[in-house]
């Protein structure tokens, strides 16, 4: 839903949708009613051999906003800097008010769009979060128990709710879709009972997504309409096989596969640092017109239907941990440079500092890492049979443009010939992260390890949360 500024998003085949639509011209008017029964207390437990990092369930007082530690509130008609009307055409403006965004006291989070004489009103947040991604050989999981507006017919014209994720590396930049990602999990426009699953990527317009439609499919929900009661809807991001796969109710109905996508874009999507979680509902804009042919919201259409959101959960099975432990003990001779080392467990340091992370998992990085600047790890054992010949680390940068500098792994003492080293230059953010191999010279033993950080600039050019090494 974040095309670029001065495109159109949903150039929609219109043949194509206007033949869904003739297929649904029997649709009856149900109304503005809210239902908000069948909402779950809390989310349900992940399938078997999944965990869940991370929920909101929405249990709160009634008419009192989702909690700020996980969400951000959206406001006006774009980002500072960004495409005017969130780059889409909607016509709303998006509010904090609790007229618009509130729990309801059920368990749900509501969603309302208002009408307040011509001018229109809803509601956007997105997660504080943006690092949600698959541990590496693993299958990442965004979930959503949602039911959506429950109106249809000519009163639901221009009602487009929707629940998606962007790429990190958007925020902050608002020019670099659709290359960073957008998955859409659900989205709906005019009131039909369908939910479209759609892939957005590449470049636009055109590319390997057939942007502005991206690569997209739909289906009827199962049993009750999409509109009338809450489904489940589901998006799997499989790294084993490098494909994504959208679900309904447990019903598979879209999969793109890297082969469709092709390189480099498949990597510009997926080698970043995560995706953040949006839900929203829009009135007007592309998709809704594009489907219907014509200009929405009209006069018929009916303002106060909203979208309940049960829960949302993120989940990831398989591969290594998405984060590494929080610590590492720095006990000497007692480190396994295979095992994962964090930062801030160093034994000496020079130049460096603390921070808490916004990586997944929390804990500390160490930051403000310039030319000079080195930490010690005693002890660290590679072992006495293959030998290391690489190593990872997790960075992040910031820093401006023309800014670079190398990690370097040093044997012994701070001023040694490097082993090995990267290259590191601006990742999107001081917290934008990014795992980054480099090759070392063949290791065995127990050393001290230094890192250290060698720049042409005297400016900072690096935060770095953990490292490890590899056979």
């Amino acid at each position: 839903m974040s095309p670029p500024s001065g495109s159109d998003p949903r150039k929609i085949n219109k043949t194509a949708r206007r033949a869904l639509i003739a297929g649904s011209s029997a649709l009856v008017l149900i109304g503005a009613s809210i239902v908000t029964t069948n909402a779950n207390a809390s989310a349900p437990p992940p399938p078997s051999g999944w965990s869940t990092v991370w929920t909101d369930d929405f249990v709160g007082s009634a008419n009192t906003l989702p909690s700020s530690a996980n969400w951000i509130i959206d406001t006006g008609t774009s980002y500072p800097g960004g495409p005017a009307n969130w780059g889409t055409g909607e016509i709303q403006t998006y509010t904090n008010q609790t007229r618009n965004l509130a729990l309801d006291g059920n368990g749900n989070l509501r969603i309302t769009p208002l009408r307040d004489g011509n001018a229109w009103t809803s509601a956007r947040i997105e997660s504080q979060r943006s690092n949600f991604k698959p541990p590496a050989g693993g299958l990442l999981a965004i979930e959503g128990r949602i039911q959506m507006p429950n109106i249809t017919g000519n009163a639901a014209l221009g009602y487009w709710p929707a629940f998606w994720a962007l790429g990190a590396p958007y925020r902050g930049n608002y020019q670099n879709w659709p290359g960073i990602g957008e998955f859409d999990i659900m989205e709906n426009v005019n009131g039909i009972n369908s939910v479209w699953g759609v892939l957005h990527c590449g470049v636009a317009p055109g590319g390997p997504c057939n942007e502005f439609n991206g690569i997209g499919a739909s289906r009827a929900c199962p049993g009750s309409s999409c509109q009338s009661a809450f489904h489940t809807y589901r998006f799997e991001w499989d790294t084993t096989v490098n494909q994504l796969r959208w679900y309904v109710d447990g019903q598979q109905f879209h999969t793109v596969s890297q082969s469709q996508v092709g390189e480099p874009y498949w990597t510009q999507m997926t080698s970043h640092a995560g995706y953040f979680i949006l839900l929203n509902v829009a009135m007007g804009g592309g998709f809704p017109n594009g489907v219907s042919g014509i200009s929405t919201p009209t006069s018929a259409t009916v303002p106060g239907a909203s979208m309940l959101v049960d829960y949302v959960t993120v989940q990831t099975r398989g591969g290594g941990p998405t984060t590494p432990p929080s610590s590492n003990p720095p006990n000497p001779g007692n480190r396994d440079a295979y095992g994962t080392i964090q930062a801030e467990s160093y034994n000496a340091q020079n130049g460096t500092q603390t921070e808490n992370t916004t990586d997944s998992g929390g804990g500390q990085n160490i930051g403000w890492l310039a030319n000079g600047d080195w930490v010690r790890f005693d002890g660290v054992n590679f072992g006495n049979g293959n030998p290391a010949r690489t190593f990872s680390a997790r960075v992040a940068s910031g820093a401006a443009g023309g800014v670079s500098g190398l990690v370097e792994v040093r044997l012994g003492s701070p001023t040694a010939a490097p082993i090995g080293s990267f290259a590191i230059a601006n990742t999107g953010g001081w917290q934008t992260w990014r795992t980054v191999p480099g090759s070392i010279a063949a290791t065995t033993g127990t050393h001290t390890v230094y890192l250290t950080f060698t720049s042409g600039q005297p400016a900072d050019f690096v935060n770095l949360n953990w490292f490890t090494f590899s056979r």
